[in-house]
């Protein structure tokens, strides 16, 4: 799980568009904390260190601790807003969190050793990811940073399936086991050599009908 880091927040007295367009001219944005059966939290917080952490990757399968009103709250990024036009964030939510607390997540695959899979390094086909994350529930204080899949001696035709991951004991899948998440598969250039031969012939048998409708 990635280290956990902590935001200075502060409580939130007036919500809307105007209070929120106040607060970002301000180097802040708003947010929410949600859960644990207590009335949802109103906060502002930076938005430099939170478009930053954004940015780094696991974002939302790490834990945060905010502090705000002498309080300190576990929390998790439940979701986020971008801008539609800008692309900068305007929104988080958070989801409250303690050691009981199980969360439905999407963690990252990271696929290794493509040169030792005959079919990638020798045979020359291609990688096809169908899905680069999948879905799991995890207690909250140990999501994995991510899942890693060893590709050797796989070769063209193989496929990998959500159940092939190895998974710590406290993590299920929710994703269904035959989900099918990457296969290898033939080198596109035979494919593409294929089309061009085609080509030229449909667009002559083309021209010959058009010329003896004239």
């Amino acid at each position: 799980m990635s280290e956990t880091y902590t935001v200075k927040a502060e409580a939130r007295e007036k919500v809307g568009k105007g209070a929120a367009r106040h607060l970002r001219r301000n180097g802040m944005i708003p947010a929410v904390i949600y859960g644990d059966k207590q009335e949802p939290l109103p906060i502002a917080i930076p938005y430099k260190e939170t478009f930053l952490k954004l940015h780094a990757g696991g974002f939302k399968t790490t834990i945060a601790t905010v502090e705000v009103g002498g309080q300190s709250i576990k929390v998790l990024p439940k979701d986020y807003q971008l801008d539609p036009v800008r692309d900068f964030l305007i929104h988080v939510d958070f989801l409250r969190v303690s050691e009981r607390t199980v969360v439905t997540v999407s963690v990252p695959v990271h696929f290794e050793n493509e040169d030792a899979a005959p079919g990638l390094k020798a045979d020359g086909g291609t990688l096809n990811i169908a899905h680069h994350t999948v879905q799991v529930e995890s207690p909250a204080n140990a999501i994995p940073d991510a899942f890693h899949f060893d590709l050797t001696g796989l070769a063209i035709g193989a496929a990998i399936h959500a159940g092939d991951l190895k998974l710590p004991n406290n993590v299920k899948l929710v994703d269904t086991a035959d989900t099918v998440i990457a296969t290898v598969v033939p080198p596109m250039a035979e494919e593409v050599d294929e089309l061009d031969a085609e080509t030229p012939e449909t667009e002559v048998t083309e021209q010959a009908s058009d010329d003896s409708d004239k």
